[in-house]
């Protein structure tokens, strides 16, 4: 199983923006989550984040708290996300990238907690309301599981801070691009480019701009500008949930087709999605 930090590597030298979509498992049901990994795999994903519902998710928009709240109310919990994990990412070829709030870690304790998603084929993890300061358990038991946890840099943090982040951080520094909750915006603002270049200068690990990013024209903005990867959450949840399932599925892979022709250079680009 390659790592995340191997995949990014692979990518840098063949000169591709990664792409890494995001959706909320079990809505609108874990079979649907299931399908839309395995068709996310297909059109272009590089690596596929996956939001565990949560209470009380603090870092979300209304977008991805409405779907949170929605596969609650269905009863989904992070077993039968990980029991359906486990079936499906053998036939992925995209990692997939955790994402959860610490409250379910911390109930379980932080080595049941890896033990159970390393067995359900997880390679990397994003804990948006762990401080730095309190990351570094997770982050060294979680290598001994060859689960890279990755972190997150805010628009508001400071050059030391993003010093501190971009040295611990593990598979690539997740860039927020936004102060605030994720969702979708029209624009994505100009100051983005001077935080890739803020970190540029203290680190070489691959960066992934999120939060914001609704469309092709945004993601190849952010590519344009440096990034080594893009990352789309509430424009996949928002499509995802409309219509029926199947009109979902056919949305979120319209979506990612869009979004990884315009990351990608016309001259790597082949018949079908380049990956």
């Amino acid at each position: 199983m390659t790592s995340i930090s191997d995949s990014f590597q692979t990518l840098r030298q063949q000169q591709k923006c990664a792409l890494i979509p995001f959706i909320t498992a079990g809505d609108p049901n874990l079979e649907t989550t299931a399908e839309a990994l395995r068709i996310l795999d297909r059109n272009g994903a590089d690596f596929i984040e996956l939001g565990v519902p949560y209470s009380d998710p603090l870092a979300d928009g209304p977008v991805i708290q409405a779907a949170a709240t929605r596969a609650l109310q269905r009863g989904t919990k992070l077993e039968q996300v990980l029991q359906m994990l486990q079936t499906v990412s053998p036939s992925l070829k995209a990692p997939i990238i955790l994402f959860t709030y610490y409250n379910p870690i911390l109930h379980r304790g932080i080595k049941t907690f890896l033990t159970e998603i390393a067995a359900a084929g997880v390679q990397g993890l994003v804990v948006p309301d762990l401080p730095l300061e309190e990351a570094k358990q997770l982050i060294q038991t979680a290598a001994s599981f060859e689960i890279e946890v990755i972190l997150l840099v805010a628009p508001t943090s400071s050059q030391d801070r993003i010093i501190a982040i971009a040295r611990q951080s593990q598979g690539f520094i997740y860039l927020v691009s936004v102060t605030g909750v994720t969702g979708v915006r029209s624009q994505i603002q100009n100051r983005v480019k001077h935080l890739i270049t803020d970190l540029r200068s203290v680190t070489d690990k691959p960066i992934g701009v999120g939060f914001g990013i609704s469309g092709p024209e945004q993601a190849h903005q952010i590519k344009e500008w440096g990034a080594d990867a893009v990352i789309v959450g509430s424009a996949f949840v928002n499509r995802l949930a409309q219509g029926t399932p199947t009109e979902g599925l056919q949305a979120i892979e319209q979506l990612c087709r869009e979004l990884k022709t315009a990351i990608t250079p016309a001259s790597l680009q082949q018949v079908g999605v380049a990956k």
